[in-house]
């Protein structure tokens, strides 16, 4: 692609550029001021699960460090900020009594955003579950799916008079398949697919309880879910490989758009789960199906089927550090799929981003060039899609910071700002400079990228 049609990119004026964290992969500050345990904590603490034996006890001490990362943020111009709150910082068993502590920390959290004139777009879950929950049941004991709102209502009850976008979950599907069929995350339940089943829908029946409590309280929010979706994609022309590609969309990937937006699983996947199908009691799909405000999608690469099955590697293609192969243009297809299937709300991309390794020069800067060209040319096929008709609001670069990587520990980074974890000093990457450019020249509708 020319530079020239580069030099010509604009987006609208009310475009939101920001970034995206997780409170356990930055926060630190693990057991301070009446946190209570969640699984993460647990799970990194047990032997031999995370890389390096890496923990989020300190992380980027994000807890003790934010005016020094809010600072960061406007140095950037962030329009808004994407931000998880630890269930455990608030309520300390995941229901009953409130940390006051932790509701503190929050407050002052959004007020300092606020007076830097940055959005803040908060996300309720990303991955933390309480401990004291696991240990009564967790997901799977319906009992436990009202908490969840409870505990919704309390931030919107604390925070709904500043924070207009909230999200419930981050990526489900992660929590049901990494944590209890893989394995690889907490709480590092391997090979019960039919329990991983009934976790992802009674995920989904909590998030439906959780966007009831949200709008009993201010029902002026937007409420939203924020989803994971890759493409799907053949291999070849073959017809062979077409269908297979079109069967693993409509069998896995639709896990929950299907629910949410028309109300009913697809019947591919009805089909393949066969006996794994979980129970679904009466009214189950109504709550799941209510309108959202707003949908945020995460995506960082593709899937590539043929008529055998998934293929990997993709010869030719580059790969970032996560092993995921950098491919932009399905980015948009991906994009142009879903609004053409579903009835979509406005959509955020509120997570996209690349790991790679990065070198820290004699002169202390990062030059993160594949990074930036990664953003680069996803922004790029982000703002095509928009031109195809797909309604997006705003984009959040993954991550803001590098961060705990989950079982990769500190392996990997993701960030436009590099984080020492020995000394835990900020460095603004080339990529961090480059997005500061982007959104500077994004100030009305003048030449963007």
């Amino acid at each position: 692609m020319k530079r020239g049609f580069l030099d010509k990119l604009r987006f609208p004026p009310k475009f939101i550029w920001g970034a995206a964290t997780a409170a356990y992969q930055i926060e630190g500050a693990w057991n301070e001021d009446g946190k209570g345990e969640s699984i993460w904590d647990r799970f990194s603490h047990t032997p031999d699960k995370i890389v390096n034996g890496d923990t989020g006890d300190v992380a980027c001490d994000h807890y003790h460090r934010y005016p020094e990362d809010i600072a960061l943020m406007r140095q950037i111009g962030l329009k808004a900020y994407r931000f998880s709150v630890s269930w455990t910082r608030i309520l300390p068993a995941g229901f009953g009594r409130v940390n006051t502590a932790g509701l503190d920390f929050y407050d002052r959290f959004v007020d300092s955003l606020l007076a830097a004139n940055i959005e803040p777009f908060v996300t309720l879950h990303h991955w933390d579950y309480p401990q004291a929950l696991y240990e009564k049941g967790g997901w799977m004991n319906r009992d436990n799916l009202p908490y969840f709102a409870d505990y919704a209502a309390v931030m919107v009850k604390r925070l709904g008079d500043r924070i207009q976008c909230w999200t419930t979950f981050n990526e489900p599907g992660v929590i049901s398949e990494m944590g209890y069929g893989l394995g690889e995350h907490a709480p590092g339940i391997k090979d019960d697919w039919k329990k991983v089943r009934q976790i992802t829908h009674n995920l989904m029946v909590a998030h439906g309880l959780a966007v009831q409590a949200i709008r009993a309280i201010n029902p002026s929010l937007d409420v939203g879910i924020v989803l994971s979706q890759w493409n799907a994609e053949p291999a070849s022309d073959d017809p062979a490989d077409i269908a297979a590609a079109e069967l693993a969309w409509d069998s896995q990937d639709t896990a929950f758009l299907h629910p949410i937006f028309r109300g009913h699983y697809h019947p591919s996947m009805i089909d393949a789960l066969g006996d794994d199908l979980p129970e679904i009691k009466s009214g189950d799909m109504a709550l799941i199906s209510q309108k959202l405000d707003f949908l945020g999608m995460n995506c960082y690469s593709r899937n590539v089927f043929n008529a055998q099955g998934k293929v990997s590697p993709i010869q030719g293609s580059e790969y970032t550090d996560m092993g995921w192969e950098v491919c932009a243009p399905a980015f948009r297809r991906m994009l142009n799929c879903i609004n053409n299937d579903y009835d979509l709300p406005p959509i955020y991309i509120t997570e996209n981003g690349a790991a790679f390794p990065d070198l820290v020069t004699a002169d202390g800067k990062i030059h993160d060039e594949r990074r930036l060209d990664y953003l680069r040319q996803h922004i790029i096929q982000m703002r095509l899609a928009m031109q195809d008709g797909v309604d997006i609001r705003g984009y959040f670069v993954w991550s803001l910071t590098d961060n705990f990587e989950w079982a990769l520990g500190n392996t990997k980074r993701f960030g436009l700002i590099r984080v020492d974890y020995d000394t835990l000093k900020r460095t603004l990457k080339d990529s961090g400079e480059w997005y500061a450019r982007v959104i500077a020249a994004n100030q009305g509708e003048r030449e963007c990228i």
